[in-house]
């Protein structure tokens, strides 16, 4: 047995931590763009101006329409008022004082609805100026000045990345993923380290922090998605970007035999040659969790302490004496 740093080597994928595709919410014709292409750029900024004119015209519009229902307001309450005084006298029917009453109810809803209508006539104008609903990297725009936009339109304008901090979407074999949870149960913020290039072995300079695990199986893939966060000012790792990540899963005391002492059944299993007290070997067939280096994790089938051959099992059989010396590991 031996305490070694548990570590799991998945594949994973760079993804935005937000992305905002910024689309228009009114019609219009695009006369100006406010940033440049690739640039960061502060929440709030304005991104794109649309020809406001028709929309200072609507909120023009509405402001006349609210002058003149208070004017009617004001004439329906002088009606109203004297009606009031000649139906004491019966000078006039309950009728005409009912639709006096009326008219002024409809007065001042009208009142409500040209001032519904000018906050509507408003909210549309300042949509005409665009404006950036997170900070990040820009891409490149897809309309130019005298583009026509439409407030459904499928294609956005352009988008927004934040590239700092950044996801790396992990993927888990599902059959092996129960090992892995419970290994991971009970502990936060796990370490995991960024490989940008297996063959070099050229790794990220921050340590990244496992924040999520999934709790369905993909059917289509049969894997479990893993969630890394990785702080990244240098702005070295973009979305789509493929890694290798290795997991720090802890310190664990486990039981190692070296892979080449084992032998590969047909069926998938995995056999070691044990040496008794009596110096006789034996196939033993053993079950391991994972590997590590170049050597084995055991899980079952030999204890500490047994004796098993590494080189030279070719030359023996169940039941035979044998004469061992210690190995010496290759330098």
């Amino acid at each position: 047995k031996q305490m070694i740093t548990r570590e799991e080597e998945l594949p994973g994928r760079i993804s935005a931590f937000r992305q905002a595709e910024i689309r228009p919410q009114v019609e219009g014709i695009i006369t100006k763009r406010l940033f440049e292409e690739g640039a960061f750029v502060e929440q709030g900024r304005a991104l794109y101006q649309i020809d406001d004119t028709p929309y200072k015209a609507a909120v023009a519009s509405a402001r006349a329409e609210l002058v003149s229902a208070e004017a009617n307001l004001k004439a329906a309450t002088s009606k109203e008022t004297r009606f009031k005084e000649l139906i004491k006298t019966s000078a006039v029917s309950g009728q005409a004082y009912d639709d006096a009453i009326a008219e002024l109810e409809r007065s001042k809803a009208a009142i409500a609805v040209a001032n519904a209508n000018i906050d509507v006539a408003r909210v549309n104008l300042d949509f005409t100026r665009v404006y950036a609903p997170i900070s990040g990297r820009i891409g490149r725009s897809s309309v130019t000045e005298g583009a026509l936009v439409t407030a459904n339109q499928s294609d956005s304008l352009t988008t927004i990345t934040q590239l700092d901090p950044i996801f790396v979407d992990i993927n888990q074999p599902g059959t092996s993923s129960m090992q892995l949870r419970s290994e991971m149960s009970g502990r936060a913020d796990i370490p995991v380290e960024i490989i940008l290039d297996s063959s070099t072995g050229q790794t990220h300079p921050h340590m990244g922090a496992l924040k999520f695990s999934d709790v369905v199986v993909d059917e289509t893939t049969g894997s479990i998605g893993l969630r890394a966060l990785v702080p990244k000012p240098d702005q070295l790792l973009l979305p789509g970007l493929f890694v290798r990540t290795k997991i720090n899963l802890g310190q664990a005391e486990v039981l190692l035999v070296p892979q080449r002492a084992t032998i590969r059944n047909p069926d998938g299993s995995l056999t070691v040659w044990v040496v008794d007290g009596n110096n006789q070997v034996n196939p033993r067939p053993i079950s391991v969790s994972s590997g590590y280096e170049d050597q084995w994790i055991v899980s079952s089938g030999i204890e500490d302490g047994e004796t098993i051959i590494i080189q030279g099992y070719q030359k023996v059989r169940p039941g035979a004496t044998v004469s061992s010396s210690p190995w010496t590991p290759a330098s």
